[in-house]
């Protein structure tokens, strides 16, 4: 049976989980939501919380990007060895995993959310503090960055797969100053990523629903 993708091409999220499909070029039917009712209703059955991406493998259903990442690796592994061999690289693989999640990717959508809302339910307390992260965290990883090439050190990872969706959508967000060259410049090698362009690309006729207007570039 085949592997089966609930995503869609737009989500951070689902790009994360989606470039360890194509760095492994693994096989998989992609159930993009929003497409088609019946898909929903059965993404709905599967995982009523409704937060994708989720994958289905033989009847089993896995939850959460990360851990999807994980699955493939353990049961569908490629030349590409994104949960590094050596169990320290994977613990630094993994930690630099929920610094993009946690104070990357959340403080990003907790603006955009912020923006949906009607305005006189905005909270300009959260944007700020959600800001002031990520300013913290460009900071941070601009040090952390000086002396690698990809997250963890020397390879691709699932690091990478969790910096590529959400550096590019918080620059778009809360831009990357400047002076952190370092970190402009690991974003830069993300997005020239074969796996990552190709995200970028299928994602692409969606910007114009990016609440925040989407730049005109990457």
């Amino acid at each position: 049976m085949a592997l089966e993708l609930f995503a869609h091409p737009f989500s951070s999220y689902c790009q994360k989980a989606l470039i360890a499909f194509y760095e492994n070029e693994i096989p998989f039917e992609y159930r993009v939501l929003g497409s088609d009712a019946e898909i929903g209703e059965r993404f709905a059955k599967l995982w009523p919380i409704k937060r994708f991406p989720i994958l289905v493998d033989e009847g089993r259903t896995i939850l959460e990007a990360s851990i999807i990442i994980e699955h493939l690796a353990v049961h569908h592994p490629g030349p590409v060895k994104l949960i590094p061999e050596d169990a320290d690289e994977a613990i630094e693989a993994r930690m630099m995993d929920r610094f993009f999640d946690n104070y990357v990717n959340s403080p990003q959508q907790r603006i955009v959310f912020n923006s949906l809302r009607p305005e006189a339910d905005r909270d300009p307390y959260g944007d700020a503090e959600a800001r002031k992260m990520l300013e913290t965290s460009y900071a941070w990883l601009d040090e952390v960055m000086a002396y690698r090439k990809w997250a963890s050190g020397g390879s691709f990872s699932l690091a990478d797969c969790a910096a590529a969706p959400a550096l590019f959508y918080a620059d778009w967000t809360h831009a990357i100053p400047e002076e952190f060259t370092n970190v402009h410049a690991y974003r830069r090698r993300l997005l020239a990523r074969p796996s990552f362009d190709r995200c970028v690309e299928e994602g692409r006729p969606f910007r114009a629903y990016f609440p925040l207007g989407a730049p005109d570039r990457d």
